[in-house]
């Protein structure tokens, strides 16, 4: 994606400066009242001012589990699209790409031409956003593989671009993680010889230490954390342990054992100010971890990379609820040969990626209360099995049966081949350059003078995550194309854009269609008689 190319909004709502993009934006909703049998829809309207920093600066990212098939995958697309390499397989010539990433490979319907044709442009193209050539790398692993060996351990990246990358790679190596044979599986032993020795207490100031050099030694204006290691079994979240952040704290100088190793990470993350990412199904941002990220105003997101087979499912069992169908079954059945798959044959860590996969369909049932009962949900159903033979090739099974008219079925069966590390990187990407993004953002209302920002828990990442995390008390939302929406209009109201309303008016009322045809659709309009008469009034 070509750099430097952005978008430029012609608005009264809208100012640009040195420093900020601000918008004066109106946010509408509907609050509906139930009483009996009646339903009370009322609009209102709530007035903005939102504040886009422009200053991008100089941003890393690190990533723990930096030497998987994640962490290797993700560090060669950046450079084989840093450096536009191309190279050979069997079936010809390749160029680099960041296909099956949203902000790099899609784009957003911006409004509409001279004569009505619907334009699109880049996503990245609508804010100031980090390009993925700029982005410094680093990151922990428990192997000490550099990061070509770890490349060519995945079996991944096509060989003749491993060829190209090695010598660069080969320069890259891991710096030590934490090991904890009580949260991930038993079989991840002989890889652990990359280690931060030491009580819990001691690894956390490692970390933190670890970030900081980092950053001073790039020079680096942010550092966005981003969890990529292996599934952590489910940690039990215990009173005056993970509630508070104060808590959190003594129990790490306590060495306390049900604190996972991914919550000391985050803990260094927040404590160092950087975003923190789990990517991960694990339960890692505890009370305590969020409580600390708000008290030192930094955002963290989670749970789970959404890249496959749960992607699928969010749009499948939305189309169905929305079509007036009910889902009753929904089995699905996955096998894996990777590093990832490996460590999901252990029961406690399937477990937790179970969670995440089986709670993905909650709001799509709970939306249609004419189809379910209040508590009813369809059965629910998920596999996984380690076939070391397809390795990072995953393959997915899944078979949808819905309740159609007069009770009878419906059964969609799909069948899902797909490359899991090259459907994840992109998602990784996305996480790292929307949280950077939505973290310069600020909004506030009207009559005050200091701008807010986002929620530390960023809800709009959800798109990119199975199991999204949200601000206590919020909905969550797991339907795909609303996350997408979110996102796209967020971007837009940063912009003093309204949403994506998709009427398309122009092309169905007639006089209408006249203007556009005419060419008056675009012309200024006359003062309505209602502007006359509150003009006249304010002459006398």
């Amino acid at each position: 994606m070509e750099k430097n190319t952005s978008l430029v909004v012609s608005s009264p709502n809208v100012k640009y400066t040195d420093d900020y993009i601000y918008s004066d934006y109106v946010y509408e909703e509907t609050l509906v009242t139930k009483t009996g049998n009646e339903f009370l829809a009322k609009p209102y309207r709530k007035s903005l001012n939102i504040r886009t920093a422009k200053k991008v600066g100089k941003v890393g990212v690190m990533l723990v589990g930096w030497g998987g098939n994640n962490g290797s995958t993700f560090t060669a697309a950046v450079l084989a699209n840093r450096h536009q390499l191309s190279w050979n397989t069997k079936n010809g010539t390749m160029d680099s790409n960041w296909f099956g990433s949203i902000t790099q490979a899609s784009t957003v319907r911006m409004g509409i031409d001279e004569k009505g044709n619907d334009v699109y442009i880049p996503m990245c193209h609508l804010l100031p956003m980090v390009h993925p050539d700029d982005l410094v790398i680093d990151g922990w692993d428990i192997s000490p593989l550099n990061l070509a060996e770890s490349m060519v351990r995945a079996k991944v990246i096509d060989h003749d671009l491993q060829q190209k990358l090695k010598k660069e790679m080969a320069a890259m190596k891991p710096r030590p993680a934490i090991y904890d044979p009580d949260f991930i599986a038993a079989n991840q032993a002989d890889r652990a010889t990359n280690l931060i020795r030491g009580t819990k207490y001691e690894q956390y100031l490692q970390l933190r230490a670890d970030i900081k050099d980092f950053k001073d030694r790039h020079k680096l204006d942010k550092v966005i954390v981003l969890w990529t290691a292996n599934t952590e079994r489910f940690c039990e979240v215990r009173e005056g342990v993970h509630d508070t952040g104060e808590n959190l704290e003594k129990a790490l100088r306590n060495n306390e054992p049900e604190i996972s190793p991914s919550t000391i990470f985050a803990m260094a993350a927040i404590d160092e100010g950087c975003c923190y990412i789990n990517g991960s199904p694990q339960n890692t941002l505890v009370p305590g971890v969020i409580e600390r990220a708000e008290k030192n105003g930094v955002c963290v997101a989670g749970d789970d990379f959404k890249s496959g087979q749960t992607k699928l499912k969010s749009v499948l069992v939305d189309f169905l609820v929305s079509a007036g169908l009910k889902p009753v079954s929904i089995v699905s059945y996955n096998h894996l040969g990777n590093n990832d798959g490996k460590n999901l044959s252990a029961p406690k860590q399937f477990r937790s990626k179970e969670i995440t996969k089986s709670n993905v369909v909650d709001d799509m049932v709970e939306s249609n209360q004419i189809l379910y009962k209040p508590g009813e949900k369809p059965d629910h159903v998920v596999v996984i099995k380690y076939v070391p033979y397809v390795g990072d090739s995953k393959r997915a099974m899944d078979e949808y049966t819905s309740e159609i008219l007069l009770h009878g079925t419906n059964t969609i069966v799909v069948h899902n081949t797909c490359e899991d590390s090259l459907l994840a990187v992109p998602l990784i990407l996305d996480l790292v350059l929307l949280a950077e993004l939505f973290a310069r953002v600020g909004f506030r209302q009207e009559d005050s003078k200091e701008y807010s920002s986002m929620h530390t828990v960023m809800s709009p990442l959800s798109y990119l995550l199975k199991a999204p995390m949200v601000p206590a008390g919020a909905p969550v939302i797991n339907a795909l194309f609303k996350q997408r929406a979110c996102i796209e209009n967020l971007m837009r109201a940063c912009l003093g854009l309204q949403p994506n309303h998709h009427l398309q008016l122009e092309h169905k009322v007639p006089f209408m269609m006249s203007e556009l045809q005419s060419g008056a659709m675009f012309s200024p309009s006359p003062p309505s008689k209602k502007q006359k008469l509150a003009h006249e009034n304010g002459d006398k």
